[in-house]
C-alpha cells in the first residue's frame, strides 16, 4: 500500500523548511495543497517540480474520493500553506479516509505556529489545550471561554487581527486579568511576541494596530491563595449568626473561598459560638 506524507512547510521563514521535507516532496509523484498558488513559490525555491493539485475547505467533498483513488497507485504528500497540514484544516478529513483505505500516515514534523508561539510565551508548557480559532461571534466565543474559564490548563488559541480587540476584551471579562503571550507574524520579519496580563497587553493593541497571523497563549486559572487565620477569623465573626445562615452553610461557602477545610472552618465556627 501507498503512503499519505504529511509534510509541514514554513509558517513564515523559507529557513524552517527541513531537509526531508525538500526530499519527500521531490520523491513523491504528486502534492495536494492547500493553495497551490501559494504553494507554487515554496516548491520554485528549493527547486521542486513535482505536480500540485489543490485541496481545500471548498472542494474537499468532491476531492478526497480522487486523491484516494491516487493512493491506491502511487505515495501521495499533502501540505497546507503554512505549518503542518490537518492541524486546523481540511487535511484531517484525507487522513481519515485515507485510514480507512489501509494506506499509512507519514507525518513529516516542522513548523506549526501553536507550538512555537506556546515555547516562546513563557507559560506553563507540561499542560495545555489547544482550540483552534476563536468563535467569531460574541456569544460563541463567550460560551467557550466560560467552558475553559476554570482549567488550570496554559489555552492555545488561533486569532485574525481584526477580532483581536474582541477576543482580549471577552478574555478578560471571562477569565479574569491572567497572564497571556500574543504571538504574531511568528519567524518573519515584524516577528512580536507581546507578554503581560490581558489587560495591559488589550491596552497595547488598542494603540497599536495588530497585523499578521495571530496565537494567543493564556494562562490557565491560577491558584488562589489560602487566607491566614486572621482574616478568617475576622470574617468568621462578621458573618456568624446571620439570620438564615447555619454554621454548616456557612463553613461550606468559606471553604470554597479561603482555601480552608470545610471541617476547619465548622470547627472554629463551633468554637467562637461556646
Amino acid at each position: 500500500m501507498s503512503d499519505l506524507y504529511l509534510v509541514a512547510t514554513p509558517i513564515g521563514n523559507l529557513e524552517d523548511m527541513s531537509f526531508r521535507a525538500v526530499r519527500i516532496l521531490k520523491e513523491v509523484p504528486l502534492i495536494a495543497a492547500e493553495d497551490t498558488r501559494t504553494s507554487a513559490k515554496l516548491l520554485k525555491h528549493y527547486q521542486i517540480g513535482t505536480p500540485l493539485t489543490s485541496y481545500h475547505d471548498h472542494n474537499k467533498s468532491t476531492k478526497t474520493e480522487a486523491l484516494i483513488n491516487h493512493l491506491h497507485e502511487a505515495d501521495l504528500a499533502l501540505i497546507s500553506d503554512a505549518g503542518t497540514p490537518a492541524i486546523n484544516d481540511p487535511g484531517f478529513i484525507l487522513v481519515q479516509a485515507a485510514l480507512a483505505a489501509g494506506h499509512r500516515i507519514v507525518p513529516v514534523p516542522g513548523p506549526s505556529a501553536p507550538i512555537a508561539a506556546l515555547s516562546a510565551a513563557g507559560l506553563p508548557t507540561d499542560n495545555f489545550l489547544y482550540l483552534g480559532y476563536l468563535p467569531r461571534k460574541k456569544k460563541a466565543r463567550q460560551d467557550l471561554l466560560s467552558l475553559v474559564k476554570d482549567l488550570p490548563w496554559t489555552l492555545v488559541f488561533l486569532e485574525t487581527p481584526h477580532r483581536l480587540l474582541n477576543a482580549l476584551e471577552d478574555c478578560l471579562s471571562i477569565l479574569g486579568d491572567r497572564q497571556i503571550a500574543v504571538a504574531r507574524e511568528l519567524t518573519k520579519l515584524h516577528e512580536e511576541i507581546k507578554r503581560g496580563r490581558i489587560d495591559q497587553v488589550r491596552e497595547y493593541y488598542t494603540e497599536k494596530e495588530p497585523k499578521g497571523e495571530i496565537t494567543l497563549i493564556i494562562g490557565g486559572k491560577e491558584k488562589e491563595q489560602v487566607w491566614d487565620q486572621n482574616r478568617l477569623h475576622k470574617v468568621i465573626q462578621e458573618e456568624i449568626g446571620q439570620e438564615g445562615i447555619s454554621p454548616s452553610q456557612l463553613a461550606k461557602r468559606l471553604a470554597k473561598e479561603s482555601g480552608w477545610s470545610r471541617k476547619d472552618i465548622y470547627d472554629l465556627l463551633q468554637g467562637l459560638q461556646e
